[in-house]
């Protein structure tokens, strides 16, 4: 299938077989690079100097060899560090609608995540983004322990599949380095697209809603790569937005990146379209690791605060139409009173970086009073 554009093929052409699978370079010569999805420069700095080569498709990793996730990791967030604590080596999905905060959340995680290399996929995206993320997010700073690996939406579908493949391959390069690899990826659904489109040319039937059963084969396989290593090597951290279209939570590939991933963060529309960024909705999303991470204390005002929001939306209707009489039910009193320090502990600033003893302090405190 082309990897490019295929203007000026026609019947009778010449194909000279390569005889090896596609390679990419890794090494530090790609920290501050932009590359294609076939590990070539972008960014008008020159060739890249690395003496490694790596395949696209690496080997499996044995599960009993895995590191177990044992250490949080900082990312900025007072509500993703207080309440979805993320783990070293954890895979998380941000799913949410078009146009609801997913790039910028990602943006966040990427300015304060404590992490040796970040690397960066945009696939399938648009193309002003790219210039956008690498310049106004990730910054000179930024850039320096950076690999950013960029195939916008007008490239072809095997390119995208290759170039989430590339970030991959490079961020378990660093990895097998002894690094903790902080790896982002925007967006899982472009990708899911990308095998679809791949799928449907060469006459695989669709199965669930238009997605060939090669799509949900393809998504672990890529997902499963991030992660943990051996014991006493490095980690990937994994950032996957996965665009739900139309809202809908039980889109085929939001379920199925939901079932193989280690949480997910859901974004809402009404909190953002009410001015409450980010705009997490606390009720869906789940971090499966939490309680391996975090103290008992620490749990128990999770928990203490889950009731309380869970509470005051299932009665919301009630509250705001003035039926509910206070007094009814001390329970509900008690979350109406806390709603508003809950919103405001919930909402950050784009620029605002919280610690994680920061925010663990504040959750702890907000639920003692």
């Amino acid at each position: 299938m082309p990897i490019g554009s295929i203007q000026g093929i026609g019947p009778g052409a010449r194909v000279i077989p390569t005889s090896r699978a596609p390679q990419i370079p890794v090494g530090n010569g790609l920290l501050g690079r932009v590359l294609d999805g076939q590990g070539l420069p972008l960014d008008n700095k020159g060739p890249i100097h690395c003496i490694e080569t790596r395949p696209l498709v690496a080997e499996t990793i044995n599960p009993l060899n895995r590191k177990p996730v044992t250490e949080a990791l900082d990312v900025g967030v007072r509500s993703i560090n207080s309440i979805l604590t993320v783990g070293r080596g954890q895979r998380m999905g941000l799913m949410a609608g078009s146009g609801v905060g997913k790039s910028v959340l990602l943006g966040m995680m990427t300015r304060f995540t404590e992490a040796e290399i970040i690397v960066v996929g945009l696939i399938g995206e648009r193309g002003r983004e790219v210039k956008e993320f690498i310049e106004q997010i990730l910054g000179e700073e930024g850039l320096r322990r950076s690999v950013v690996v960029a195939v916008p939406a007008d490239n072809s579908p095997l390119m995208r599949i290759q170039g989430a493949m590339a970030a991959t391959t490079i961020a378990e390069y660093f990895r097998d380095q002894g690094k903790d690899v902080l790896l982002l990826m925007d967006s899982l659904t472009r990708f899911c697209q990308a095998q679809r489109e791949v799928a449907l040319a060469i006459g695989e039937p669709p199965a669930t809603k238009g997605y060939p059963p090669s799509v949900f084969a393809r998504m672990p396989q890529l997902v499963e790569r991030a992660g943990n290593g051996d014991t006493g090597g490095g980690s990937i951290t994994a950032f996957y937005t996965v665009l739900a279209e139309g809202d809908d939570q039980q889109d085929p590939i939001v379920d199925a990146a939901r079932a193989i991933l280690d949480g997910h963060v859901v974004l809402s529309r009404d909190l953002a379209d009410s001015g409450h960024y980010p705009a997490i909705d606390i009720e869906s999303s789940v971090s499966r690791v939490v309680n391996q991470i975090t103290s008992e204390s620490h749990q128990l005002a999770i928990n203490h605060l889950k009731k309380l929001y869970s509470n005051y939306q299932q009665n919301k209707d009630l509250i705001t139409v003035g039926a509910y009489q206070k007094g009814s039910d001390p329970t509900l009193d008690d979350a109406i009173d806390s709603m508003p320090l809950i919103n405001s502990f919930l909402c950050q600033r784009v620029n605002e970086k919280v610690l994680m003893q920061e925010s663990i302090d504040e959750l702890q405190e907000m639920m003692t009073t």
